[in-house]
C-alpha cells in the first residue's frame, strides 16, 4: 500500500492517468473503452499484470516487482491528436514503455466495441515486503573467547577396515582434512567451549561413495566413525 492507502495497481493507474492528462492536454478517465456515444477522447484501463525482473540485495527482503499493462484507447477523431502527443512524449522520454500491439480484433470483441486506435502502456509497480522485526535484546551482551583444539579420530568401514583419503569437514567452517592410510585424521581449529565441554561436533565425511554427517564427542580419546556401505 502507498502512503495514501492506495494499492499498487490503483496507484500505478492513477499516476498514469495524471501523466496522460498533462501530456494529452485533456482529462483521461479511467475505464474500459465503450461505444455509448460519449464525447471524443482517450480512456485508460488496466488490462493485465505482467511479471518483471526481481532484484536482490543485502538490505532485507526486496519488494515484489511487476508491471501493469494499460490499454489507452481513442474514441472519435478529436482523440487522435491527443494520442499522437502521448505517443511522441513517451517515445521521446523513453518512458512509460509503449507497446504497439493493441490491434487484436479479439480484444475489441471482448469489450464489445469496434476496433479503434490504441496503445498498450506498461507501468512498473511493486508490493513492499517489510523485513521481519528483530526481537529486542533483553540481556546484556556477553563476549567470551572460545579456545580451539585439535580433534583426532579414525574413519573405518565394515570389519573396521580403515578408509583412506576420506575428506573430513568441520560442518559450518572452512576446516577440512583427509584420512591417512590408517584411516586417521586430525582437524585443527575445533571450538572448545569450557561451559559446554560435551557439546557435540558435527562432521561431514565424503569419499569412496560415502557422504554422511556425524555428531561426535570432542572429548572422546578414541573416536571412531564407521561408514556403512552405500545402499544399492
Amino acid at each position: 500500500m502507498t502512503d495514501d492507502g492506495r494499492g499498487p495497481i490503483e496507484a500505478a493507474t492513477a499516476d498514469l492517468a495524471a501523466w496522460l492528462a498533462g501530456t494529452a492536454g485533456a482529462a483521461v478517465p479511467v475505464g474500459p473503452p465503450t461505444d455509448g456515444g460519449a464525447a471524443d477522447g482517450l480512456t485508460v484501463w488496466p488490462l493485465e499484470l505482467r511479471p518483471a525482473r526481481q532484484t536482490h540485495g543485502t538490505g532485507g527482503r526486496q519488494a515484489y516487482r511487476f508491471q501493469v499493462r494499460h490499454l489507452l484507447a481513442a474514441a472519435g477523431p478529436a482523440a487522435l491528436p491527443r494520442l499522437d502527443r502521448v505517443l511522441a512524449a513517451a517515445v521521446t522520454a523513453g518512458e512509460p514503455e509503449v507497446v504497439l500491439e493493441a490491434g487484436d480484433p479479439g480484444l475489441w470483441r471482448a469489450f464489445g466495441v469496434p476496433p479503434r486506435p490504441a496503445l498498450l502502456i506498461d507501468v512498473p509497480a511493486q508490493v513492499a515486503r517489510p523485513a521481519p522485526v528483530a526481537p529486542p535484546v533483553l540481556r546484556p551482551l556477553r563476549l567470551r573467547q572460545v579456545a580451539m583444539r585439535p580433534l583426532d579420530g579414525r574413519v573405518v568401514g565394515p570389519q573396521e577396515q580403515p578408509l583412506a583419503a576420506m575428506r573430513v569437514e568441520l560442518a559450518g567452517t572452512p576446516y577440512a582434512t583427509h584420512t591417512d592410510a590408517a584411516g586417521r585424521f586430525r582437524l585443527d581449529g575445533v571450538p572448545h567451549d569450557p561451559e559446554q565441554p560435551g557439546r557435540p561436533v558435527r562432521l561431514r565425511l565424503v569419499g569412496r561413495g560415502h557422504t554422511l554427517t556425524a555428531e561426535v564427542d570432542p572429548a572422546d580419546t578414541d573416536l571412531v566413525i564407521v561408514c556403512a556401505p552405500p545402499a544399492r
